[in-house]
């Protein structure tokens, strides 16, 4: 068996009301929905949320919302995995114990359904305890800058401050839209990031986190360019 857990707290105070606010005519959590649900992989969908408004869109969008997380887990610093590992115990004591499980954010409105297959297919393919989706950075992160306490530039690694762009390794950060795990072994390592983690490869122009005002106007203009017609 496979289950998506959609996590979907009600309190996010950057953007009020993030998870179900407008985003090109829909609830932003209704794309997260709708790719899991295309992709044909899961037996559950099952949005993980202390939020009974939430519940209600999600329920009404065809996932799951069966439970109320509890408050501890509910706050700013509970972690993906924390909430993860919950609603799968959730999961144990309701039914039979999934073989794999498939954290979606509920703010990825770029999320491919393709991006989900293949994320399955590397995980068991590479027999990992965890494949999340990644991409690249849009410029050389060795080349970084930052300021210092007189407000002046510097390079974070100046070691690399006579290397060419192409010279430099290419690195990646969290693409911030899904996190494939094999039950068994995410439950004795208890972390997504895994000590055996395989990338799941998302190109740039399908990945938008939304944690801020600019961040939500970017994803909406990136969603519009992808998807003709949109709302």
């Amino acid at each position: 068996m496979n289950i998506a857990i959609i996590p979907a707290r009600g309190g996010s105070k950057r953007i009020p009301g993030k998870n179900i606010k407008p985003f090109a005519g829909k609830p932003l959590i209704a794309y997260s929905i709708a790719a899991a649900r295309a992709c044909g992989l899961f037996d559950r969908i099952i949005v993980s949320t202390d939020s009974p408004a939430i519940a209600e869109v999600a329920t009404g969008l065809g996932a799951e919302a069966p439970f109320l997380r509890p408050a501890e887990l509910a706050d700013d610093f509970a972690s993906t995995d924390s909430v993860f590992l919950h609603a799968l115990g959730w999961v144990d004591t309701e039914s039979r114990v999934p073989d794999y499980a498939c954290c979606i954010y509920a703010s990825a409105p770029l999320l491919q359904p393709e991006a989900l297959l293949r994320g399955l297919a590397l995980l068991k393919e590479q027999r990992a305890t965890s494949a999340f989706s990644v991409t690249t950075f849009p410029s050389p992160v060795f080349r970084a800058l930052r300021l210092d306490e007189r407000q002046r530039l510097s390079m974070v690694w100046p070691e690399y401050h006579g290397s060419r762009s192409q010279d430099l390794p290419e690195v990646y950060h969290d693409a911030g839209q899904f996190y494939w795990v094999d039950v068994v072994k995410y439950r004795s390592e208890g972390r997504i990031f895994s000590s055996d983690a395989v990338p799941v490869r998302i190109p740039r122009h399908l990945v938008q986190d939304i944690d801020t005002p600019e961040d939500w106007t970017r994803a909406e203009l990136m969603f519009r360019c992808l998807t003709p017609g949109a709302g």
